[in-house]
């Protein structure tokens, strides 16, 4: 799953269904787009994103392939889950951003040739923190910038956690950058977010087959009955958040910002980046959280 891939597939899917919208919410600093899926029309809206993180890519056609299988199954009069595709499309208005760090994605998955100046540019960051495989160890963009501690929602406790693990500058992981909302890739996320105004979102990462539904114990009424569900229809377990990774995510700052549920759900199971033969579990796992979170809890 390398950038040109998504990019190719999101475009073939709008042309197969073209009551799906694409939308370009910017570009990377190296000339990539962060794209947008949108399909439904109903009232409820939901918010998946994935592949944060470059090597946690195998989360990214995880939503290529909802959206490909919800969007046929309300084309043909089938059903996704069990549940009549059009009935979902009806109720909820469900946004996929499938590869919010595409720079960082094609550096793990080959998009990026030995060489070249992006490649260089991350070796160079590399040779800092030799104790991260390269690339395979890489999460940041590439500016060395961790996308998934760029948001303001306990940002500075972030900064402090991790400068005292030693990232303190551009690296492969972990980085906070120079401020929150530093790096084109979250500063859009956060815009679409805000122009979305969802009823809940979803960060798909990996791994650990983990629900994160909590930040700074602020309220969120439902957030716990739902994340129950997500947790019974999917086997994962519903987790607290580990004390070092809590601060300054997406979905805390989801959370803090709109007090709505947001969960970082932790697919799959092993060492990143997982190995593509756990791509079907995965999705069968993640399916029933996916069309749960559209329909939301029946009153």
């Amino acid at each position: 799953m390398t950038y040109d891939v998504c990019e190719r597939t999101v475009r073939e899917l709008a042309k197969t269904y073209p009551e799906m919208k694409t939308q370009m919410l910017t570009e990377t600093a190296f000339g990539r787009k962060v794209l947008a899926l949108e399909l439904g029309r109903g009232r409820r809206r939901a918010l998946y994103t994935a592949a944060h993180h470059a090597n946690e890519w195998i989360t990214a056609p995880v939503l290529l392939k909802f959206a490909e299988e919800l969007a046929g199954a309300a084309a043909f009069n089938e059903t996704t889950w069990g549940v009549p595709g059009r009935d979902i499309l009806e109720k909820a208005r469900i946004c996929l951003v499938p590869m919010v760090d595409p720079d960082g994605v094609d550096l793990v998955t080959g998009g990026i040739r030995e060489g070249t100046q992006p490649y260089v540019l991350a070796e160079k960051i590399a040779r800092d923190f030799p104790d991260v495989p390269f690339s395979a160890g890489w999460k940041a963009n590439l500016m060395g910038v961790d996308l998934n501690l760029q948001y303001p929602a306990g940002w500075l406790k972030a900064r402090e956690i991790k400068f005292s693990q030693g990232y303190t500058r551009p690296a492969p992981r972990d980085y906070v950058g120079r401020a929150p909302l530093g790096q084109p890739e979250s500063r859009a996320l956060a815009r679409y977010t805000e122009e979305t105004d969802p009823a809940l979102v979803l960060a798909l990462h990996t791994q650990g087959r983990e629900i994160y539904w909590q930040f700074r114990d602020i309220p969120v009424p439902g957030a716990r009955e739902l994340g129950e569900e997500f947790a019974r229809v999917s086997g994962y377990v519903l987790a607290e958040v580990p004390a070092a990774s809590g601060f300054a995510g997406y979905k805390d700052w989801f959370i803090q910002t709109f007090r709505r549920p947001g969960y970082t759900i932790e697919c799959g199971f092993g060492k990143n980046p997982l190995p593509v033969s756990q791509f079907s579990e995965i999705y069968r796992d993640l399916l029933g959280i996916l069309v749960t979170g559209a329909l939301g809890l029946a009153e």
